[in-house]
């Protein structure tokens, strides 16, 4: 076996830091994830690059902030000339694989909910080549890899790789139990009509949950995507283990996600009557943040979307229901990292592996009276586990920091731990001198960028805002109608006191905003190299 370490990333979708046990959480069980901590590093102040799945996707594998790579919402696929982190690593000898959800183009055929700019009355548009200002990107060939009708019209159809970096990849698309593209292809061969199986038309009847975009699926434990993703993950340990190069797997789920849909005995491990909701949503939704208090208005009218993918606001027992439901798919899970872990073991493999744990990003579960996610940088939204454990015998067991960290410094953190440096353009920090103890943190601030896809908080146009978090407060600026909101998360952990007109809190005011055009003008683009002095 090479010298060279191997690496093991494991991802998950809509999960809060605070939704594993090793983050405090007593009512969720996480056994295996739980033990990875022990023996590694937790950072407990982890935030995202943004909150929405295909643009923290893009971050994590490219290390750079959304508005530089330009997958800034779903909706926009990363740019296929691109450099990804495993790129440098396939260069460098790695056997680089994907198994699971990928989300780096679209996955589904649906139109844009974002409207078009009018064209001012009496100007003539430009000819539909040059409309954007980006000219041709989406007639290159190569955008449509991941999307549904590709996968069910051409069964010959697969990812054409190496994808982003990755030389091997078995595709899951969607979620809950209505997951596409390889895994669908399986189930398949597997069961017959799959659309005879999934879905809310052939759901289990169960009278006791009532959450919007939950339902009781027929699909059995061992043949439901979590559990796919973990058999397929140890088809790839299994060949690593026969070729004799480093690898870099990366086992990514698509779940814990709406709709809720998790199989077997995980459909009822939590009771809804148990869960604690957070404290936030018990506050009064008109005295709210003005775009929480948007939601809760749109719910009262009968107007929340409740079966959309943006937050709306929920009853207590539809966010209890919601909740115990998504701690059922985390357990599972967790279940299955518990299998990968011990066959990477049992190869012989743990002992030169290096096994991160994170997620795409959160979901409000509750908070403020929300479900899903929406762009409201709630720490449930934009803080996210991560576990950093090196081989077993190396590293320092069980240790938690709360230096500063992002997405984007995935990245660079990998390729430094593999004696690579990181290319022309990348934005992310090494936290290796953070997990060696040689320093306590490599940045005093995280920017989290969002541009939403979809209009929502009662606007006619998707809002855009940028935050900026401390180790003392939170910043959030939007683009429109003037919102700001300031936090401080030490006197205030549930944010439900904004101070941003407070007199008392001024200072604290203008240091965040210096703060924050500080950490805007560093994200700038430093890519490409110049090609010379002109």
């Amino acid at each position: 076996m090479s010298m060279k370490p191997n690496f093991l990333l494991i991802t998950t979708d809509q999960q809060r830091a605070d939704h594993l046990g090793c983050y405090g959480n007593r009512q969720l069980r996480t056994p295996h994830i739980d033990a990875l901590a022990a023996r590694g590093r937790r950072f407990d102040r982890f935030y995202v690059a943004t909150g929405v799945c295909m643009a923290n996707r893009a971050s994590l594998m490219t290390g750079r902030m959304p508005s530089v790579h330009g997958t800034r919402c779903n909706g926009i696929p990363l740019a296929r000339d691109a450099t990804t982190f495993a790129d440098l690593l396939r260069d460098d000898g790695y056997w680089t694989g994907l198994v699971g959800k990928c989300h780096l183009q679209n996955m589904t055929d649906m139109p844009p909910e974002m409207p078009r700019e009018p064209v001012p009355e009496g100007l003539k548009p430009p000819i539909p080549a040059h409309a954007d200002a980006v000219a041709g990107r989406w007639s290159e060939s190569g955008y449509d890899q991941e999307l549904l009708r590709k996968w069910r019209e051409d069964p010959s159809h697969r990812v054409r790789t190496p994808y982003y970096g990755f030389d091997h990849v078995d595709l899951a698309t969607l979620h809950g139990d209505l997951v596409e593209a390889d895994y669908a292809r399986w189930l398949q061969q597997q069961t017959g009509d799959i659309d005879r199986l999934r879905g809310a038309k052939n759901a289990i009847p169960d009278d006791r949950y009532s959450a919007p975009q939950a339902w009781r699926t027929r699909v059995p434990e061992h043949q439901y995507p979590s559990a796919w993703v973990g058999d397929r993950a140890e088809d790839f340990l299994q060949a690593a283990a026969q070729r004799g190069q480093p690898f870099f797997l990366h086992c990514s789920f698509a779940d814990p996600h709406h709709p809720f849909t998790p199989p077997g005995r995980y459909w009822d491990m939590y009771d809804p009557d148990e869960m604690v909701l957070p404290r936030s949503f018990y506050a009064e939704g008109e005295s709210s943040f003005a775009p929480v208090a948007a939601l809760h208005r749109e719910r009262a009218l009968g107007q929340g979307r409740i079966g959309s993918t943006v937050g709306f606001a929920a009853r207590e027992r539809e966010a209890r229901e919601a909740l115990a439901l998504t701690y059922g798919m985390i357990s599972m899970i967790d279940d299955v990292v518990g299998r990968v872990l011990s066959r990477l073991q049992a190869l012989g493999l743990d002992r030169d592996t290096v096994v991160i744990f994170t997620s795409d990003h959160g979901d409000f579960m509750g908070d403020h009276g929300l479900l899903l996610k929406s762009a409201l940088h709630y720490q449930s939204l934009v803080r996210v586990p991560f576990i950093w454990a090196e081989p077993p015998g190396r590293g320092a067991l069980g240790a938690a920091t709360d230096a500063l960290a992002s997405t984007i410094d995935i990245p660079a953190s990998v390729l430094a731990r593999a004696g690579l440096a990181p290319f022309h353009g990348m934005q992310g920090r090494s936290l290796l001198p953070v997990l060696a103890g040689q320093v306590e943190a490599v940045r005093d601030a995280v920017l989290i960028e969002e541009d939403g896809h979809a209009p929502t908080f009662g606007l006619s146009h998707p809002v855009r805002a940028r935050t900026v978090v401390t180790a003392s407060h939170r910043l959030t600026i939007y683009d429109q109608p003037g919102w700001v909101e300031l936090v401080d998360l030490r006197e205030d952990p549930h944010e439900m006191h904004n101070l941003v007109e407070d007199p008392r809190h001024a200072g604290a005011k203008a240091r965040l905003f210096e703060t924050l055009a500080r950490e805007l003008m560093m994200a700038d683009d430093r890519a490409p190299f110049p090609m010379g002095r002109a």
